[in-house]
């Protein structure tokens, strides 16, 4: 990878400070601007890419990654648009528990985006009587984001590192006592904080809290193209034939699925079209970055730096930033301290290192709503559905620094301060 003039790094950081203020600040004119924002800054880098530094070769493995990206995550969202569950009562502070746990495990399987467009209204529609915005955030906290550490296709970034060499197998073999941890701690305090809500509610409402009248699930067809999807991130050869697997299942989940389940989802592919323009202007506008990162690391980093530097760089800059080209960030770096060429001889003589980067990023992208893709769309989700949500520095303030980061730190105490 060729290692830019810093300055080029600008677009890639215009685009996320973009995205990290816009939709507060000018949500308005976000919304009409933001494909010219992210597409124009993209084409820039391209052309600087293709016409100055006549380096194809980076762009078309951007390119490649991105299809990749797109296809597991596009497919994902339009089999889960498929599924309807319908909640019919309303849930106790354990039946909550339950809930977020069986949320945190599926998770691993629809993708955190599948998996909270999912189930977020079914959420929202159990806690009906009492819905507020603890349940919003801690569901971002577990389903969102700690809880598909599990495979690659729990999470982008995960999904990021399968493509560029991390078997698939090691990371269930690896993240899984960091994912009990963090999933076991955001359940713990998240049940002592419920309970203490649940107790306070008028009595009424409690009383309605304990009447189960029983579930529905339609749309159970699509557990068939969801299998050709996950069957699909094992092939390899040939090119984009993987690729066009997952396009296949999400044709024929789309034109097979009842028009009844998709209204009763209220399922549209706004929420999808964003994610690619958006991460169409990352992708591209990222490879500056990490040719730099990969050619400075030492220099930033120390020539030894320890597992619990890239958890909490990783981190840090995923909250800030979009978990995914973080981690590609953080996993270039690690190259280039190492001097590795391969990802295998990182995993081989640096696991530790690629374990922090991979949860770091995982974990991290729950601390604020631009940390991961799913955040905001479940943030807009419960306030269509008149859940008063925290401002972006208030979830930092109110949920993220007094719920999370315990959380967190406990983590880099039991496996990465070392």
């Amino acid at each position: 990878m060729v290692s830019p003039n810093p300055w080029l790094i600008l677009p890639f950081a215009l685009l996320l400070g973009a995205m990290a203020l816009a939709p507060v600040t000018a949500p308005r004119w976000w919304l009409r601007h933001y494909a010219k924002v992210a597409l124009g800054l993209g084409a820039f880098t391209a052309a600087i890419y293709l016409l100055v530094l006549h380096d194809r070769a980076s762009l078309s493995h951007a390119a490649h990654e991105y299809i990749s990206f797109l296809a597991l995550v596009g497919s994902l969202f339009v089999v889960a648009g498929g599924i309807h569950i319908g909640v019919k009562g309303s849930a106790t502070p354990l039946a909550n528990v339950i809930f977020l746990l069986v949320g945190a495990v599926l998770t691993n399987v629809f993708g955190t985006t599948g998996a909270a467009m999912l189930l977020i209204r079914p959420w929202i529609q159990l806690n009906k009587s009492r819905v507020m915005a603890h349940h919003i955030v801690f569901f971002i906290f577990i389903i969102a984001n700690v809880g598909g550490c599990l495979t690659p296709i729990g999470d982008p970034p995960l999904f990021l590192g399968y493509l560029q060499g991390v078997p698939f197998w090691w990371v269930a073999k690896n993240c899984w006592p960091m994912w009990a941890v963090g999933v076991g701690g955001l359940l713990a305090i998240f049940y002592a904080l419920d309970k203490i809500k649940f107790n306070r509610a008028p009595r009424r409402a409690a009383e309605t809290e304990t009447a189960s009248e029983g579930w529905t699930v339609t749309g159970l067809s699509n557990l068939f193209f969801l299998a050709v999807i996950l069957g699909a991130v094992f092939v390899e050869r040939p090119v984009f034939l993987r690729e066009g697997l997952m396009l296949a299942a999400a044709l024929g989940s789309y034109f097979t699925t009842p028009r009844s389940v998709h209204v009763a989802n209220d399922f549209n592919f706004h929420p999808l079209t964003e994610v690619a323009i958006l991460f169409a202007g990352i992708f591209t506008t990222m490879l500056p970055a990490l040719g730099w990162l990969n050619a400075n690391a030492p220099a930033v980093l120390g020539a030894q730096p320890s597992p619990g530097a890239f958890f909490w760089g990783t981190g840090i800059l995923s909250s800030a930033l979009d978990n995914a080209p973080t981690y590609l960030g953080f996993l270039s770096a690690l190259l280039g301290v190492t001097g590795a060429r391969e990802i295998s001889e990182l995993l081989a003589h640096t696991p530790a290192h690629v374990l922090a980067l991979s949860v770091g990023a995982v974990f991290f992208g729950a601390a604020t709503y631009i940390g991961n893709g799913p955040n905001f769309m479940v943030k807009a989700i419960a306030e269509q559905n008149g859940v008063p949500m925290p401002s972006f520095l208030a979830l930092i303030l109110k949920f993220t620094v007094p719920f999370l980061l315990p959380v967190l730190v406990m983590v880099w105490l039991l496996f990465f301060r070392g």
